[in-house]
């Protein structure tokens, strides 16, 4: 007989009551919520910077911004422990942020610098950052979930407390990987929660043309609680995440949250905007929608906000963005012998060296 879902509930939809009076968002200080805001806008200005350096070409391949959906990756990754872990797709400078990446080195990145937090070598999908328990920025579709499973694997088996969250997008869920991933992790009871960002428009394919039924309730399939919520309002992605990362942590039980999200932009900027979408319905999520005008609106009517002090939250993310890719243009770029470092931890480290033979070839 199968084991009873665990709580919360196999399926929580739309806005959590209260979300704002939910003991997670509750609890948040006046400089906590303060500090949510200024990371969603740190993030809306990194994009935009990054969106100007690449339409004057100093950036090369792709480039996946991640304006409209700041409140996603800023509302999950604000609840991250000690032993909390973060692996997503290739729209991660947004998540990158969020887990307190300097932003010199993503944009170094992005201009393929050798002082990019990769060394210049991965760009704009291919962020890292081990110490903050930010393990990539993965350009294969779904490739990441396996990955992020993983991770979860490591804390059970260490007998940690913690969990893993493994982001991906609307289109990822249809990817043979992703239901492996989710096969094992109902299998072995292990403490992740799979985050579908769901824009809506996989690559420029609209969800609905593309996707039958409800994507987080696939979990039902594996045995495994689910949820959704709306990804324009912080609050509600926090006190939604909290419910399945305490599920993860407490119970080691992994689960899928669906969270309802819009990008402004082409899948990558070399992508059209509006060729699958109309230009109205992008205006009207800007006018109803924005992550960053909700959130303002929310603390200027708490009093936790003010003209002024909104001005200058503005104002240093607009600096901050502009010392980045002031950093990234006077950064070198690697050399042609820094093509064979960083692939081999034998190549790297000469001196521990045990295995024979060569290791590149010409």
């Amino acid at each position: 007989m199968a084991e009873k879902k665990a709580e919360p509930a196999a399926h929580a939809t739309g806005a959590p009551a209260g979300s704002l009076h939910a003991p997670i968002n509750a609890k948040l200080s006046r400089d906590e919520k303060i500090e949510l805001f200024r990371k969603m806008m740190r993030i809306r200005r990194f994009e935009e910077r990054s969106l100007r350096a690449y339409q004057a070409k100093k950036i090369g391949g792709f480039l996946h911004l991640y304006i409209g959906q700041e409140a996603v990756a800023v509302g999950c990754c604000s609840l991250m422990g000690k032993n909390d872990h973060v692996i997503t797709a290739y729209r991660d400078h947004g998540h990158a942020i969020a887990v307190g990446m300097d932003t010199k080195g993503l944009m170094a990145e992005l201009y393929g610098k050798v002082t990019g937090c990769s060394k210049g070598k991965g760009g704009s999908m291919h962020y890292f950052d081990p110490s903050r328990n930010f393990w990539g920025g993965h350009g294969i579709v779904g490739g990441q979930i396996p990955l992020g499973t993983g991770l979860a694997y490591a804390l059970k088996f260490r007998g940690l407390k913690g969990a893993a969250m493994a982001f991906m997008g609307d289109g990822a869920v249809n990817q043979g990987a992703v239901h492996e991933a989710y096969n094992l992790a109902a299998l072995w009871q292990l403490p992740v929660v799979f985050v579908i960002e769901n824009n809506g428009y996989s690559m420029g394919t609209s969800q609905e043309r593309s996707s039958a039924g409800e994507l987080a309730k696939r979990a039902e399939g594996y045995d495994m609680p689910w949820g959704q919520c709306n990804g324009h309002d912080v609050y509600e992605v926090r006190a939604t995440m909290d419910k399945f990362l305490t599920l993860a942590r407490e119970q080691s039980r992994p689960s899928t949250v669906e969270i309802d999200t819009y990008r402004y932009r082409g899948h990558s900027v070399a992508d059209p905007d509006n060729t699958y979408r109309t230009k109205q319905e992008i205006e009207e999520y800007r006018k109803t929608k924005d992550p960053i005008q909700l959130f303002q609106q929310q603390l200027l009517g708490e009093g936790v906000l003010d003209e002024a002090l909104l001005e200058k939250i503005d104002g240093e993310a607009r600096a901050e963005a502009e010392n980045a890719a002031e950093f990234a243009e006077a950064s070198p770029y690697p050399t042609a012998e820094d093509i064979q470092k960083d692939v081999y931890w034998e190549s790297d480290h000469a001196a521990e060296r045990k295995s024979e033979g060569r290791l590149f070839f010409d």
